[in-house]
């Protein structure tokens, strides 16, 4: 039975289902036409943390959807290589028989039209140095570090941002998968809100949820889960979940699944008891409406930040809606950024002063944090920007106080 089991997994695809190996050979293609160089890359290795698995880097993913350990790959504008290190039978035992260049089927699961070594990038690389302009690595990568040491009169370019600028548009492919993860979100904010009670606590809250969306298949969580109660609504990355949620208190879940490697990113803010008091229900409606005007401006050309603005739009609104407890206005209260670019990441490469095209996928996540009050609220939607304005793909999660509170408990 386990030869047989062996036998299945060997023959597995490695590419995430709804992402063809067609499109990863694309991307390449459309990269390696801009290069005027080479652009070396590696991929994640093996971990040796056992709390953590193993998940490729975001960019080598992108470009080649290969999901083995200590991989690299080399593209010019005539040739691309990925290099696959070999077979280390001791650490298969624990790990996994991994593919090695060797293989006869290393070329056909790669989709890249050369496969080497891991041991022969040097060489390799210095061949192409003889007719590259430039060197494209991520300077963060040791293995990039060495290899530019080997190239000192050669330009330095950043891969990453090079590949930032293909990845903010996603593809149809990738928008479906991002779909898939949001709709496993919205199921988990929901059977929370049915499980919301008084006396319970911000980690049983945070399990209902990631238990709901790893039933559907999702790999991971795109963050670690925030579940935060009470005073905890107002810490804008508060992550511990140790507190008991009281009742009169709001509580704040900003919770998103991470399916077939595509990330989303959802939260929500709720009375622990079903009932807003009329103070946290005046300061919902104006996070609310700072977040509906915001989605509402979303349309190619737009951008996220700067002068006339969405984060502009936001600020304004809220300077223009209610008060503090000491008669000033609430937009100081809104410390953060109004959204980022979503994809491979929940925070996905990209700059929040590029123009809006479609595609595009992002957060619109305005918030009012008072700690004054133990009042914070952030409401936030992943939003595809389309041809004519926006398509709030976490729309299906209620927004609207009424219907949240006819929802908690039950």
């Amino acid at each position: 039975m386990r030869r047989a089991l062996v036998l299945v997994f060997g023959i597995l695809p490695l590419f995430g289902g709804g992402i063809p190996p067609s499109e990863y050979q694309q991307r390449r293609a459309v990269l390696r036409r801009s290069l005027d160089g080479v652009m070396v890359l590696f991929g994640a290795e093996e971990p040796e943390d056992l709390h953590t698995s193993f998940f490729q880097e975001a960019n080598f993913l992108y470009l080649s959807g290969w999901r083995e350990p200590g991989a690299a790959m080399l593209l010019t504008r005539d040739e691309e290589i990925l290099f696959l290190p070999p077979h280390d039978v001791r650490a298969e035992i624990f790990t996994g028989r991994k593919t090695a260049a060797e293989d006869k089927e290393a070329l056909e699961k790669s989709g890249f039209a050369k496969v080497l070594p891991r041991s022969a990038i040097e060489s390799t690389y210095l061949k192409t140095l003889e007719a590259a302009r430039a060197v494209y690595t991520v300077p963060s990568d040791a293995g990039a570090k060495k290899l530019l040491a080997l190239a000192p009169l050669h330009d330095e370019r950043n891969a990453a941002t090079e590949i930032a600028r293909l990845r903010v548009v996603k593809s149809p492919a990738e928008i479906s998968l991002i779909a898939e993860s949001t709709d496993a979100t919205v199921a988990a904010h929901l059977a929370a809100w049915k499980a919301m009670k008084p006396g319970a606590f911000e980690y049983e809250i945070a399990a209902t949820m990631t238990n709901v969306y790893f039933q559907r298949g999702c790999e991971r969580s795109a963050y670690a889960p925030i579940v935060g109660s009470g005073p905890n609504s107002v810490i804008l990355h508060y992550m511990t979940n140790h507190r008991r949620v009281d009742s009169g208190e709001l509580v704040l879940m900003d919770v998103g699944a991470e399916c077939s490697d595509y990330a989303t990113d959802v939260t929500r803010t709720v009375p622990a008891n079903g009932k807003f008091t009329p103070r946290q229900r005046e300061i919902y409606d104006v996070v609310l409406g700072a977040q509906k005007a915001a989605i509402a401006a979303v349309k190619p050309g737009a951008v996220m930040r700067g002068k006339g603005s969405l984060t502009q739009i936001v600020r304004d609104y809220m300077d223009s809606h209610g008060k503090d407890l000491h008669g000033e206005a609430l937009g100081k209260y809104f410390t953060h950024g109004l959204g980022h670019y979503v994809g491979l990441d929940v925070h996905d490469p990209g700059d929040a002063n590029w123009p809006l095209q479609p595609g595009m996928i992002i957060t619109i996540e305005p918030g009012i944090y008072i700690p004054e009050e133990n009042i914070g609220i952030r409401i936030e939607d992943t939003v595809l920007v389309t041809d004519s304005g926006a398509k709030v793909l976490s729309g299906a999660l209620p927004r609207e106080p009424g219907e949240i509170e006819k929802r908690i408990g039950k």
